[in-house]
């Protein structure tokens, strides 16, 4: 065992100097005794953005924890000052925060699938729970606990993002305002630290990394697996959509049904811009609509709004959905007669995107720019938020979703790593924030890099007016171009995220892409 880990370790060694060489003399791929790393780098180079194309100068596809370690271990203990490390799960990101300029990208998928459902006993205290790989997909955890009759109770709203990807940015969907993010459904955690220690972690065992790694930007470890929390599943699903001409009566509502979470188990919405935000696969609904907006009158533009919301068919509670929804639809305030349900199974729920996913792809318009934009904005701010926004987009040119829905701030751990705006100061108890997602596209043939360009100098203009005092915005999934902006970012928990780095991750090895800390070296510490 101590020849084969010395071996190892000199292989390691081998492979850095290459990498550290001017001469990067790496020409094919190349076995290293338990770590497999590759030359391979087009797949880790690029991401869902379709933004930015930081190559790395190698790629590890670890067999197990070890190997991550293994080489966090060296790389904090040996004079290679220059090489960073990303964790890349499904590449999901959209701004390079997954890559690693000449440095070294982990491919998490490779981590063997293993998948465990635990079902809890007889004891009241006890609670169903997965254990799962961090690079294991979302969708894979839901079809395997799906099989015991369990499933997650928080999502994202698409599937094909990995467990340990998510965990390290929040994890949204309709569902937290009932459950929090999903990074309040995790129960333990496997993480390596950026000094190569493999440590396991929970609420009462090493905490301080637990809480430092969700919602941490890959800044303090690597999830290499994670203990989810797990619910009974339903069967079915009341899938509704009520539309709106009017922004006040469209939050009223949607706060009414954030109210009612022992009622409402899904509450979302969007913004329809026009025709194509309201027909496009993106926003599919299985039924016909007979809505018919007038998005053009006298000259001038008008937007309107959806609420989505969902109720459980929960045969095992005794719950009637289709009463739920006539009891909730009757406190509404929507445009008459346009409110329209339909039944859809719970998998075919959770995974709609992929329907929308598949669509795109047939006509080569998934892989593609995504300039995304997505804003944490306090209630007190978020109507001065909506006519910033309209006030700077085109509606009848804008391709894509706008998603707006409200979250409530005491499903939130406070002790994570991720940030929420300020209260207001006048109603420091204000229970509800609203995200809101603009999930743009950019076709290639219609808007080249230039174009491309001005699409993201919008973002950051938005970004920053919306992050002033009046509205008070944070961005989710945040992008920031300067270590000042970073700071501004994290305002007053700026000093704890600089300590847990300190503690984690001293060299800053990790996630470079995030763009965070500048690579330390061994001798200047």
């Amino acid at each position: 065992m101590e020849i084969g880990l010395f071996c190892a370790r000199v292989n390691v060694l081998i492979l850095l100097l290459a990498l550290c060489s001017p001469c990067k003399f790496i020409q094919s791929p190349m076995d290293y005794g338990p770590l497999s790393f590759l030359q391979s780098t087009s797949t880790a180079s690029m991401d869902f953005g379709r933004i930015h194309f930081h190559s790395p100068s190698a790629v590890l596809r670890p067999q197990s924890s070890a190997d991550i370690s293994l080489l966090l271990t060296f790389l904090s203990s040996s004079s290679f000052n220059k090489v960073t490390v990303a964790a890349r799960g499904a590449g999901h990101s959209i701004h390079g925060q997954a890559q690693a300029l000449d440095g070294i990208v982990i491919e998490m998928d490779a981590l063997p699938s293993n998948i465990q459902i635990h079902r809890k006993g007889e004891d009241e205290t006890a609670v169903s729970y997965a254990d799962v790989n961090g690079g294991e997909l979302w969708i894979a955890l839901l079809e395997e606990s799906l099989k015991h009759g369990l499933a997650p109770r928080s999502w994202t709203d698409y599937l094909y993002l990995s467990i340990g990807g998510t965990l390290s940015i929040g994890g949204i969907s309709g569902q937290t305002f009932k459950y929090g993010p999903q990074i309040s459904n995790v129960l333990q955690m496997d993480v390596v630290t950026g000094k190569g220690e493999l440590v396991t972690c929970s609420p009462t065992k090493s905490s301080e990394l637990f809480y430092a790694v969700l919602g941490g930007l890959g800044q303090f470890g690597i999830i290499t697996r994670a203990r989810i929390l797990l619910q009974d599943a339903p069967q079915k699903v009341k899938w509704v959509r009520a539309f709106y001409d009017d922004f006040h009566t469209f939050t009223k509502d949607q706060e009414l049904l954030v109210s009612k979470p022992d009622l409402a188990d899904y509450v979302e919405g969007f913004i329809i811009l026009n025709e194509q935000s309201l027909y496009s696969s993106s926003t599919a609904f299985p039924a016909h609509l007979n809505f018919t907006p007038q998005f053009h009158s006298k000259g001038s533009s008008k937007v309107y709004y959806c609420i989505e919301f969902a109720v459980h068919d929960n045969s095992f509670e005794d719950i009637n959905a289709e009463q739920v929804v006539e009891e909730i639809s009757r406190e509404m305030s929507y445009l008459p007669s346009q409110l329209y349900t339909v039944e859809v199974s719970y998998y075919d729920f959770l995974n709609r995107v992929r329907m929308e996913e598949m669509s795109l792809r047939s006509v080569g318009l998934w892989e593609v720019p995504h300039p995304w934009l997505n804003m944490f904005v306090p209630r007190s701010g978020i109507k001065e938020f909506m006519d910033l926004l309209l006030e700077n987009i085109s509606p009848h040119e804008f391709e894509g979703p706008v998603l707006i829905y409200p979250l409530l701030r005491d499903k939130w751990d406070t002790n994570t790593s991720i940030v929420l705006p300020d209260a207001a100061a006048d109603n420091d108890k204000d229970p509800v924030i609203y995200i809101i997602g603009m999930l743009r596209s950019t076709n290639p043939a219609r808007c080249p890099a230039e174009c491309l360009e001005d699409r993201l100098r919008l973002n950051r203009r938005i970004a920053r007016a919306a992050s002033s005092s009046s509205i008070g915005a944070k961005q989710y999934i945040p992008h920031h171009r300067s270590p000042a902006e970073w700071k501004g970012h994290f305002s007053q928990h700026w000093d704890r995220f600089v300590a847990r780095k300190m503690w984690f991750d001293p060299l800053s090895i990790l996630a470079p892409g995030q763009g965070i800390f500048p690579r330390i070296s061994i001798s200047s510490l």
